[in-house]
């Protein structure tokens, strides 16, 4: 039983981590001493808000300097690393301000919004009506003079910018004003953008005027799956008085030191990361369109995130459909792995050192497999040599 275990998981490290050219856009790559800190002796042990446990001094700190360091990276007046999903941080946001019967407005999973946000997820669960921003497909992005009118007529409790599928920055700014004067507090999922936020390098939610930014931990940000929320002070408190024992009973401590020191790795080489993530996005997004490949968002240069976005004609729906899944199969037999939407993400290629030359190449790789019907195993002995090449992690102290 044992052998069969280790050989399976042993497989997957092979062929995921040394054989494929991962371009999922919701994944990333730990550096090695983030990921060591997960199986350290601090995933045995329990901590609780009311000290019922001894022999946590150690932990306390690890947690008050883990806070410490996203408030300063992120410029938040209010961190907490204890939600163990961002999908959790999402829940805990919207629980702590609002009521059954309230609204909630935020991109609709239509639109690239995230669908545990919606009604068959989170809101759903907490009785929350829903009314989806006026959503602009060409631009890929929210329509500011018709959101300002809605929000004026509905008036939402809980307004979510944010989005699975985002390219493009929301803006925070244009509508936060309308939504305060009519009651509504306003909070940023920053999932996918996490990385690119806490380097300034897509906008800034926070200074915009949101209170809260929550979400996941391992995308553009690359620390270890979880969660996380930044806020101001206010919204902070309210959050952090509820997260135990109502959301959060166990942190995860092993998870929090993780994220601890992989917050510490983007306070000091993030900001390089995250404009080599979009430059990357960008010459990767143009060589594919110059290819024929039909890349969302040309006319205003593709990208500014971590995202390239192809439709197929699944884009705007909340499943994706048969041509795109069958692109995303054939992509996945020469080991070119992306999702069925096809988001191509840069993030993890970036983190493995990849810069302009390797975006063309990995174009052309696409190209090769979609457009010209090249036999999977050329294109795979292609793949496996350009992986080789980019086996250690950048952006991390021990680089």
């Amino acid at each position: 039983m044992i052998e069969e275990i280790l050989s399976l998981v042993q497989k997957h490290e092979q062929w995921r981590g040394k054989e494929c050219l991962n371009l999922i856009a919701s994944e990333n790559l730990m550096s090695t001493s983030v990921r060591e800190l997960l199986s350290s002796e601090l995933g045995h042990r329990y901590t609780a808000r009311d000290r019922f446990y001894m022999g946590t001094k150690f932990i306390d700190e690890i947690e008050q300097y883990g806070e410490k360091i996203a408030r300063e990276v992120f410029k938040a007046e209010s961190a907490d690393l204890r939600p163990l999903s961002g999908h959790i941080a999402d829940l805990i946001f919207l629980a702590s301000f609002s009521k059954p019967n309230d609204t909630l407005m935020c991109v609709s999973p239509e639109n690239g919004g995230y669908p545990g946000m919606w009604k068959n997820g989170l809101a759903g669960l907490l009785s929350l009506k829903t009314v989806p921003f006026p959503f602009s497909k060409l631009d890929m992005n929210i329509e500011v003079k018709e959101a300002k009118e809605i929000i004026t007529r509905v008036k939402p409790k809980i307004v979510i910018f944010g989005a699975s599928m985002i390219t493009f920055p929301h803006p925070v700014n244009e509508l936060v004003k309308v939504a305060w004067e009519n009651g509504g507090c306003v909070g940023f999922d920053g999932s996918h953008v996490m990385g690119l936020i806490a380097c300034e390098e897509f906008q800034e939610p926070l200074r915009e005027g949101a209170s809260a930014i929550f979400g996941s931990t391992h995308k553009t940000f690359f620390g270890p799956q979880g969660g996380i929320i930044l806020a101001d002070k206010h919204h902070g408190e309210v959050m952090k008085e509820k997260i135990y024992p109502v959301f959060v009973d166990n942190a995860h401590w092993n998870r929090i030191a993780s994220l601890t020191l992989a917050l510490a790795e983007m306070k000091k080489f993030g900001k390089a990361y995250a404009e080599h993530v979009i430059s990357n996005s960008k010459t990767l997004a143009k060589a594919l369109n110059d290819y024929g490949f039909p890349i969302v968002g040309k006319h205003l240069g593709f990208t500014k995130s971590h995202q390239v976005v192809l439709d197929y004609g699944s884009l705007y729906r909340n499943n994706f459909n048969k041509q795109s899944r069958g692109i995303s199969e054939k992509l996945q037999r020469a080991n070119i792995i992306v999702d069925c939407k096809i988001r191509i993400g840069t993030c993890e290629v970036t983190r493995r050192g990849m810069k302009e030359n390797e975006m063309l190449k990995i174009a052309e790789l696409i190209k090769r497999t979609i457009i010209d019907k090249e036999q999977p195993g050329n294109i795979k002995k292609e793949i496996a040599k350009l992986c080789t090449e980019f086996q250690k992690v950048e952006y991390c102290f021990e680089s």
